[in-house]
């Protein structure tokens, strides 16, 4: 087994070996005295599910049971004299039976070569019809639709992710699943959990779109193996393989914005079992651009170096391995135009805000597969992170009435190691397969949030502890996971996890997935669940600090837990001869206990605490979509979204705010033969939003009922881009946001930062209007 494919391995084994099981009865009159005997292995082990059938013949075939033997009809002919044995990981034989009698066969398969490569050159539906999980792909042909300069530009043709805008200042970003920030979904690279905790609030800018070769978006509960942290999904991408990747891939952006992207991918067989690949990517934003005159930059300055190496060794014998290495730096600086971070006094003569990280990454994993038994491996997976950032905020204090200009900051570091040992193998037949699994997971969390508030009631020890928040986690944990596959219509996926959480004791996560075919292109899927996680409140909310709002965080938070159910149904058809997918899911995520960030109570304050007693929160999200391909060349998919997300803030269920209950998503690309030219359309359509104003704002009154809450309008997004590919490079331009929409005033107060009212966190639409690009890309295969 190869454990960097993920989950699908167990499931495509189980596929392939039950659905060759098919005897075919004969009359009495029709055959002779059956043939019996055995088919073993090298080492005179039985290998189960071996077929067996009469040379020339495709009616009369059996398979062996878990003892390997079996027992075939024969046909009245005389020419009827040999067996063909075929079985999974095993080179095919034949062996010449006598023509009567009863013989007796015993036959010893040796182990099989390797398959060669087959490239698939029609395109696969984007819903798999496979795994048991609702999961969506997105190939390295659908990223080539936008620019993808990194993780965060890579949903934008995809209709179950959205990307949000944190805030106005920091360019960061974070996606939403099933209506639930980011924090709630499982980001994995290469099925290996990363970019969580102190990560979370840039995360999305660290994985450049060059370096990925094609990602799973996954609705509803994943696997016990992963982990416990998915409450809402996962998102895993797969980086470019070593021994698959092309040879060489350089691409060069640039948009009006004054932004420039490098990448550079450089891949080379070592020798026969080993071979590398060299991902290099930097960026860079030098230019202060305001066009709606606020006097603040639209976007901050920002530069990134990041590198990442994998090699990987294939051996003839069953063992595979692999290791990686990777580091960051970026920097970050925003603000008010005339903000010059070396200047003297900085922050408080100007607005401003400025941030570095340094992050460095390490794994191995390695996966044994015994000879002759392709169904029977085991895995070690480990991984290893250490991330550390240092950002400063211009900050008003408010004192006796009067307004003092001053600074916040917040420094992370987070060392991070994880250790998996995996075993796989089967109970009798590939359609039973389980996995057993013990994990240990070590955080290291050292924060720092000053923000030079001094309350006179507290002590020194106090006050230390209020600016620093240490957290050290260690989770050892064990799990276990069961597939039943049969050969017709139905595949079951049950998980449990239990960990030893240092802090809160205990955990135990149960996990099912069901897959049921209810007809040869109707396929029904179940997901239910737990989920287990301990919030990073300032990191989750980070966006936040670009405003006046004081963080207030209760003592002593409680870890979220979450229940999640949901399921899907997905339509294969054709229209007008061509291939189409309907599919229509919906998940209902319910927080026994969650940590709260209250923007409504008070316009001042934000509170971070968890979800009172008889307090409820929820995400009810419904999507349904279409996708053809009316003539040869031409693609088109359309949905549409409804997500209802509350939560119960000092006493009121109110609606998460920034989250637009109604989605609409269009997208159209049509290539032309060998791909010659290539053009996308898309359209976003996003309906009105909650808003939690500043004091400066009319807007709800919380706990009062006077006025409802207020509303950012309805609008759309209009993307496009067209690609001209020659022999060994393309070339392509594209304009995102072509009606320049822009939302009016994304900064509150922003002609006086150091006032209550001012407030950047509350952005629900496009900051800087149209922005045309254009790019090259040059590849050797």
């Amino acid at each position: 087994m190869d454990f960097f494919s993920g989950n699908r391995l167990p499931f495509a084994l189980g596929l392939l070996l039950s659905s060759t099981a098919t005897a075919t009865a004969q009359s009495a009159a029709d055959v002779l005295a059956p043939v019996r005997g055995q088919v073993t292995d090298a080492a005179a082990a039985p290998v189960p599910g071996a077929v067996v059938r009469w040379l020339g013949s495709t009616t009369t075939t059996t398979t062996t049971n878990n003892a390997g033997q079996f027992a075939l009809p024969r046909p009245a002919r005389a020419e009827a004299s040999k067996l063909v044995i075929n079985a999974l990981g095993y080179r095919a034989d034949t062996v010449a039976v006598a023509t009567s009698g009863s013989p007796y066969v015993r036959v010893s398969l040796k182990p099989g070569t390797e398959l060669g490569e087959v490239k698939v050159e029609a395109r696969a539906p984007s819903y798999s019809s496979l795994t048991p999980t609702n999961t969506q792909v997105i190939t390295a042909r659908d990223l080539t639709k936008s620019a993808c300069c990194n993780l965060a530009e890579s949903f934008e043709t995809n209709a179950a992710v959205e990307v949000s805008t944190t805030d106005a200042v920091s360019g960061a970003k974070q996606i939403q699943l099933l209506g639930l920030d980011g924090a709630y979904s499982l980001l994995t690279v290469d099925n290996l959990p990363a970019l969580r905790g102190l990560a979370t609030p840039y995360r999305l800018g660290y994985l450049s779109g060059t370096w990925i070769e094609s990602i799973d978006i996954i609705k509803g509960m994943g696997s016990v193996v992963n982990g416990y942290e998915s409450m809402s999904g996962q998102v895993n991408v797969r980086l470019k393989e070593p021994d698959k990747s092309e040879r060489l891939l350089f691409n060069a952006y640039g948009n009006d914005l004054g932004k420039f992207d490098l990448n550079l991918n450089l891949a080379a067989p070592v020798s026969k079992k080993v071979s590398t690949v060299f991902l290099l990517h930097s960026d860079h934003l030098g230019r202060r651009v305001d066009r709606n005159k606020d006097g603040f930059m639209d976007l901050p300055l920002a530069t990134q170096y990041n590198v990442f190496n994998k090699w990987k060794y294939k051996s003839d014998k069953g063992l595979i391995s692999e290791i990686g290495v990777g580091a960051l730096r970026e920097t970050r600086e925003g603000g008010q135009v005339d903000f010059r971070a070396d200047e003297a006094n900085a922050f408080e003569r100007n607005y401003g805000f400025t941030g570095r990280t340094n992050r460095y990454t390490g794994f191995a994993k390695t996966s044994y597969t015994w000879p002759g038994r392709p169904y029977q491996s085991l895995g070690l997976l480990l991984s290893g992170t250490h991330h550390s950032f240092n950002s400063t905020y211009s900050y008003g204090q408010f004192l006796s009435g009067s307004t003092l200009r001053t600074t916040r900051a917040y420094d992370g570091t987070q060392q991070t190691g994880l250790a998996t040992l995996l075993f796989q193998s089967v109970l009798g037949t590939t359609a039973h397969t389980y996995r057993l699994g013990l994990s240990y997971l070590h955080d290291d969390y050292r924060e720092f949030f000053g923000s030079g508030i001094i309350y006179p009631t507290e002590t020194a020890e106090q006050r230390y502890a209020r600016q620093h928040r240490n957290r050290l986690e260690n989770v050892p944990g064990a799990f276990a996971e069961y597939t039943y596959q049969n050969s017709r219509n139905l595949t079951l996926v049950g998980g449990l996890r239990l960990d030893r959480h240092n802090l809160y004791g205990w955990q135990f996560t149960p996990r099912l997935n069901v897959k049921y075919d209810a007809a040869k292109n109707t396929v029904l899927r179940l997901a239910a669940g737990t989920g287990f996680r301990v919030a990073n409140p300032i990191a989750d909310n980070s966006g936040v600090l670009l405003s006046s709002r004081e963080f207030v965080i209760a003592p002593d938070l409680r870890p979220e837990k979450a229940w999640n159910v949901g399921g899907s149904v997905t339509q294969y058809f054709t229209l007008a001869g061509r291939p189409a997918t309907l599919i229509a899911d919906y998940y209902h995520t319910a927080f026994q206990n969650q940590v709260v960030a209250d923007m409504y109570t008070s316009p001042t304050v934000l509170e971070i605490s968890n979800l009172s007693a008889d307090g409820r929160s929820f995400s009810r999200s419904f999507q349904t979509e279409l996708q053809v391909e009316p003539v040869k060349g031409l693609t088109a998919k359309a949905a549409y979204k409804y997500l209802d997300v509350r939560t119960t803030y000092d006493g009121q269920l109110l609606p998460k705010p920034l989250t637009a209950p109604h989605r609409l998503f269009f997208n159209v690309g049509y290539a032309t033969a060998f791909d010659k030219w290539r053009a996308d359309f898309t359209v976003q359509g996003f309906g009105q939003r909650p808003l939690a104003h500043n004091p400066a704002s009319m807007g709800h009154q919380h706990g009062s009922g006077e006025m409802e809450l207020p509303y950012a309008p309805r609008f759309a997004l209009l993307n496009t881009q067209v690609t001209r590919a020659f022999k060994r490079f393309e070339v392509y331009a594209g304009v995102e946001n072509l009606t320049n929409y822009r939302q009016p005033n994304p900064i509150q107060s922003a002609a006086a930062p150091f006032e209550q009212a001012f407030d950047a966190a509350m952005v629900w639409g496009p900051t800087y209007g149209r922005l045309t690009y254009a790019g090259l890309r040059f590849r050797l295969e």
